[in-house]
């Protein structure tokens, strides 16, 4: 980075700064936690020395601390993916359930952002489909942060929620799903695939930009591109240049094709990815259960009783829980 033509090439300046971001998110932390550990050595020693009770509390203490972040540092070893640190499009689709699914996945759209805002990461939509009387019926986001796809594969599945429906006037207890499904950003460089122009097909067409048809751009800059053997569609609208939406477009389509091959080689991948799994009744991954004031997550059994927190965004622990079930299944 130090080179005078450094960023005489932008594509590969940018590409060393993300691999440079990604090098310091896996040293730094465990750095951090050496140099606290230095420290409260530092300190137990002078207590020992001069006797001083307060001091050696005040080193415990430290300790206490070094510890927790060191729990921090063993969970981010986990990410051993070769796509983990990479950023990701995150896909919320509402299953079964009308209405209450929309609204299921809505509530799933903002638990997800209160996540990423409490992460500090970059989030960018790409489409969003309303549903027809409230919620949201498909949303595509593009998700910018350390470690962006490990932490969200923890979540992908199908997520299930029990309460009582707002929208039944009889109050009665309904069941909604909706799934979750994560692909990686690939910059290009490290993207095998190459795909036949005959293969795609690549659409564009006006998308209203606002609810009612308001704002609807003259231009048709809106993208949809269909893979044509394997029937995967993306849209993209959240660009005003049609040329951005289809660049996007196309990334986010080699981002699942680059998947799907990596399912052939790997059984619990395939078992995501590899099936038209129903987003319905014995296919989910975790459950909400409001009446019952509890969240369980079905893979590895970790549980919550307060739904409500876990649904403001505070999901690191089931993300945790996500990676220690996956590092003792690796073990066996």
């Amino acid at each position: 980075m130090g080179a005078a033509d450094f960023w005489n090439n932008q594509d590969a300046a940018q590409k060393v700064i993300k691999e440079l971001k990604t090098v310091r998110a896996g040293i730094e932390p465990l750095l951090h936690v050496e140099a606290q550990l230095d420290d409260a050595a530092t300190m137990y020693e002078l207590g020992a020395e001069a006797s001083d009770s307060a001091t050696i509390e005040e080193a415990d203490s430290m300790l206490y601390k070094v510890e927790h972040a060191f729990e921090k540092v063993e969970l981010q070893a986990l990410f051993n993916g070769p796509h983990d640190p990479s950023d990701c499009y995150v896909q919320i689709h509402a299953g079964a359930g009308g209405t209450e699914a929309c609204d299921w996945t809505s509530m799933l759209f903002r638990m997800y952002m209160r996540f990423w805002e409490r992460n500090g990461w970059d989030v960018s939509e790409v489409d969003r489909t309303d549903g027809e009387q409230a919620g949201i019926r498909s949303i595509t986001l593009m998700v910018k942060g350390p470690y962006a796809t490990g932490t969200m594969n923890c979540e992908v599945g199908v997520h299930r929620l029990v309460r009582v429906s707002p929208f039944d006037a009889n109050a009665r207890r309904h069941t909604s799903f909706a799934s979750v499904d994560v692909t990686p950003v690939f910059e290009g460089e490290g993207d095998d695939i190459e795909i036949p122009e005959n293969d795609l097909e690549i659409i564009a067409f006006v998308r209203a930009s606002g609810p009612g048809g308001q704002n609807v751009n003259k231009v048709a800059s809106a993208i949809r591109v269909v893979h044509k053997p394997t029937g995967l569609q993306v849209v993209c609208t959240s660009e005003r240049s049609q040329v951005q939406n289809r660049a996007l477009a196309l990334n986010l389509i080699k981002a699942k094709l680059q998947r799907l091959e990596e399912a052939k080689r790997d059984a619990e991948l395939y078992k995501l990815y590899g099936e038209k799994g129903e987003i319905s009744f014995g296919s989910q991954i975790r459950s909400y259960v409001m009446d019952d004031r509890r969240v369980k997550d079905h893979r590895n059994g970790h549980e919550v009783f307060q739904p409500e927190r876990i649904l403001d965004g505070d999901i690191q622990e089931f993300i945790d829980a996500q990676l220690k079930f996956k590092a003792t299944k690796v073990k066996a």
